[in-house]
Formats: structure tokens, C-alpha cells, sequence
């Protein structure tokens, strides 16, 4: 089974993937200067590479799936301008090369990592800046460690468990995985890596999108495969989160969404709105869940805003 959209529709998706290539290449060719911040640290097994430029208050930033710390280049100036930024990838992103992976990843073992990653930086209390996969690795990490996270900000975290109790999100959270995730993950267990990302391409911005891409942007994807692979074939990637872990939390958060981002997004997205009630949110007009590559200047802004008052 596959997303079928109306022959305008995928038009504009083509496009919307084509803009978002060119985004990311550039994103990522400006991040050839800042080669030489780049450092890397061992913890928990595994090697995670990192950039860090600026000073003062720490703030971190997690990248999101098929992405890594260049996800983060057109951020560096901005934010590193008056904190001490960190912009790390994730255990199985590039340029880490750390072995094959356990049946059981998940966002609980990159929350365990990034604990471990700020007790080697020495790092005690920390802004969190976390997008997709790396916003939910944040809200774990945030409700097992509340003390050392200054402020949150989450751009759209996938925590999928909550669908079944949303009106709606079961149907949603049965489409995502029988169009894309399960897919994905079979065709990984076939050694099938391309078609992998092509069904997770059909999924997110319409049929075919992924033939239509440069080959600067599939390098990209490919680069971060073992993450996906490392998800996609996982016993348990979404592990569930508490509501009242989430509830409880007591700590500065910002909730940024893209205005048409996909349905069980939205979705999650809402229910955050109503467990977090004094969270402050953020709409990015015309943005889809690819927010930060689309309208990095909106997103950067707001999250710069965010933190100036934090």
C-alpha cells in the first residue's frame, strides 16, 4: 500500500523535496567552515562527533531522523553568537561509524547517550533545542533528568504511543506504519537500503519524490542510513512516554510546528498543547514537519527569542 496523492498535490510535493534538497546541500556546504570545531567524544560504547562554537550558557542541539549536526549549520551563527552551542549526531549518524546495532534502539537509548554526553562535557544544566526524532530524545531525556534541562524546545517530537488514545490517531498511526515504517524496515532486512528510503520519501512528500531528488540530497540520506536502518528494523523505536511524566514537567518549553505538517503530527502536537499548558508554542506559517530547512530563519528566530528570555 501507498500514499497516493492527486496529480497537483505530488506536483507541489515534488517540488516542496526538490526545495528542500537544495536547502539541505546548502545547509550542508556551509558547514565545510565549520569543519575544524568539529570534535569527538566516547561514551556509552559508542563514539558521537560534535561541533561546538561560543560561549557562555550551554545550549544543545539534536538533529532529527536521516539528518546529523550539519542539520544545525544554518543555526551555528545565530546561536552561537551568544551561548555556547553544541550540535552533536547521534550514535548511528554521520560522521559516527559505531558498530551494528541491538534489536531494541530507541529514543531511550539517545536520551541515555546524551546524559552521558553531557557528563563527559561536564555540562550540568543545559538549554535543549531537539527536532523530530531529536525532539523526542529530548522529552526523555527531560522527564528522567528535569534538573539539568534549563529549557526545552521541541519542534514536533513523533510520540507515536499517544495516536490510539487520539480521536482519529489510530487510523493515522495504522497508515504511517503499513505505508512507510513497516516497509522501510522490510526492505532494510533484505539489504535494500534505497527502497527504504524511497517508500520513506513516498510517505512524507508524495509517490516518486525520491527519483525526482539531486544526488547531493541522496548522499545526505545515505549518510544517516544506519540510523534509519537502526529504527526502522527496531523491536520498539517509539517506546511510550508518560503523560504524567510529561505533565509534571516544571521547566521554560517552546512547542514549534510547522502549519502543514502532517495529521498525526498535528495530532501529537495538540495533545502536547493540553498537557503543557504554559508551554509557549510557535506556528511556522506554510512550513511542513521539514520546518528547519524550509524557513530556518523563522524557526531560528522564535527559538532565539525562546531562549533570550530563559
Amino acid at each position: 500500500m501507498s500514499v497516493k496523492l492527486p496529480t497537483r498535490q505530488l506536483m507541489g510535493s515534488l517540488l516542496l523535496l526538490s526545495f528542500l534538497s537544495a536547502g539541505l546541500v546548502a545547509q550542508q556546504r556551509d558547514g565545510e567552515r565549520f569543519s575544524a570545531l568539529i570534535k569527538n567524544v566516547r561514551v556509552n560504547g559508542v563514539e558521537l562527533h560534535y561541533l561546538e562554537k561560543g560561549s557562555g550558557m550551554p545550549v544543545v542541539l539534536i538533529h532529527g531522523g536521516l539528518g546529523d549536526y550539519r542539520e544545525w549549520n544554518s543555526q551555528i551563527e545565530r546561536i552561537g553568537g551568544h551561548y555556547r552551542v553544541i550540535a552533536y549526531s547521534r550514535r548511528y549518524n554521520y560522521p559516527n561509524n559505531n558498530a551494528e546495532v541491538p534489536p531494541d534502539h530507541s529514543a531511550i537509548v539517545e536520551a541515555r547517550d546524551l546524559a552521558a554526553l553531557l557528563d563527559a562535557l561536564k555540562l550540568q544544566r543545559v538549554h535543549i533545542v531537539g527536532y523530530s526524532y531529536g525532539a523526542l530524545t529530548a522529552l526523555f531525556f527531560a522527564t528522567e533528568h528535569p534538573e539539568r534541562v534549563r529549557s526545552l524546545t521541541m519542534a514536533e517530537p513523533p510520540i507515536l504511543g499517544w495516536l490510539s488514545e487520539i480521536p482519529g490517531g489510530q487510523t493515522e498511526l495504522d497508515k504511517f506504519m503499513q505505508t512507510m515504517w513497516r516497509p522501510a524496515g522490510e526492505a532494510f532486512r533484505r539489504d535494500d537500503p534505497e527502497t527504504a528510503l524511497r517508500v520513506t520519501c513516498d510517505y512524507f512528500s508524495g509517490k516518486g519524490s525520491y527519483d525526482q531528488v539531486s544526488a547531493e540530497f541522496r548522499q545526505s540520506l545515505m549518510d544517516n542510513i544506519r540510523e534509519w536502518k537502526a529504527l526502522t528494523t527496531s523491536r520498539d523505536a517509539f517506546p511510550m512516554l508518560s503523560r504524567d511524566a510529561v505533565r509534571n514537567l516544571k521547566l521554560p518549553i517552546l512547542l514549534l510546528t510547522g502549519e502543514k505538517t502532517l495529521t498525526p503530527l498535528r495530532m501529537i502536537n495538540d495533545a502536547l498543547n493540553h498537557l503543557l499548558p504554559n508551554a509557549e508554542q510557535a506556528t511556522i506559517p506554510g512550513a511542513t514537519h521539514d520546518m528547519w530547512i524550509e524557513d530556518p530563519e523563522r524557526c531560528g528566530q522564535a527559538t532565539a527569542n525562546f531562549l533570550a528570555k530563559h
